[in-house]
C-alpha cells in the first residue's frame, strides 16, 4: 500500500538521504500528517521476505526503504528479524530527534534461524518508545499524533559476501594475511569503535 499522494522518482534521480533527512523529513512527517505525500510506500514487514522488497519498497541502489508499524514480532514466512542490540541516536541541531536500531535477517524459526546478509536500519522518533524528555525539544515541529507515531521507516539492505565454506554470512577480513575470516556481524561492531566516545557523550 501507497502512502497518500505519493509518487515515482523520475529517471535519473537517486534517493539517498541522511539519517537526520529520513527522521525530521519522512517520518516525523508521517507521524504528525494524516495523508502528508510521501514517496516511501507503507508495507506490512510480515509479509515480505527481504529479497522481495525490490519493485515494491523505495530502492535507491540497494537500499530499500518502506514505512511498517512497530512490532515485537518481526517474523515472515521464512525467517525473522533479529535486533543485534545497537542502538544510535539521530541528532539534529545538537537535539536527540530518533533512533536508528540494527536488525538481520534470519533464515528459519527463533531462535534457532540462520543469519543472512540482509540488515535493516530502524527508525524510530522520539515519541515512538523513548521518553521525549530525553530526546531533545521538538519546537518547530508539529507534534506527531499517537496512534500514527506508531509507524517506523526502515531501510533494508544485503551486504556483499565472499563465498566461503562457513556460508554467506562470514566476510572477509582484507585487512588480515592469515587467512581468516569475521562474521559481518563482527566487522560491524569492530566498525563502532570509533563511534562509541562520540556517542556516549551526546548530552542526554
Amino acid at each position: 500500500m501507497m502512502a497518500c499522494g505519493s509518487v515515482n522518482l523520475p529517471p535519473g534521480f537517486c534517493f539517498s538521504p541522511t539519517d537526520e533527512e529520513l527522521v525530521l523529513h519522512f517520518l516525523y512527517s508521517k507521524a504528525s500528517l494524516p495523508c502528508h505525500p510521501n514517496i516511501i510506500p507503507e508495507l506490512d514487514l510480515s509479509l515480505l521476505d527481504p529479497w522481495e522488497l525490490n519493485s515494491k519498497a523505495l530502492s535507491g541502489g540497494n537500499q530499500h526503504y518502506f514505512f511498517t508499524k512497530v512490532k515485537e514480532n518481526r517474523s515472515t514466512e521464512n525467517g525473522y528479524w533479529k535486533e543485534i542490540g545497537v542502538t544510535e541516536p539521530i541528532v539534529s541541531a545538537s537535539e536527540k530527534v530518533g533512533i536508528k536500531k540494527y536488525l538481520v535477517f534470519n533464515l528459519g524459526e527463533a531462535p534457532q534461524g540462520t543469519e543472512t546478509s540482509w540488515v535493516m536500519q530502524e527508525y524510530h522518533i522520539c515519541s515512538s518508545g523513548l521518553n521525549t524528555a530525553s530526546c531533545g525539544s521538538t519546537r518547530g515541529r508539529r507534534k506527531p499524533d499517537q496512534s500514527r507515531s506508531k509507524w517506523v521507516l526502515c531501510k533494508a539492505y544485503e551486504k556483499k559476501s565472499s563465498q566461503s565454506e562457513q556460508g554467506v554470512n562470514c566476510y572477509s577480513d582484507e585487512d588480515d594475511d592469515s587467512g581468516t575470516e569475521l562474521s559481518w556481524l563482527d566487522e560491524f561492531y569492530m566498525s563502532l569503535d570509533d563511534d562509541l566516545e562520540e556517542i556516549i557523550s551526546l548530552p542526554n
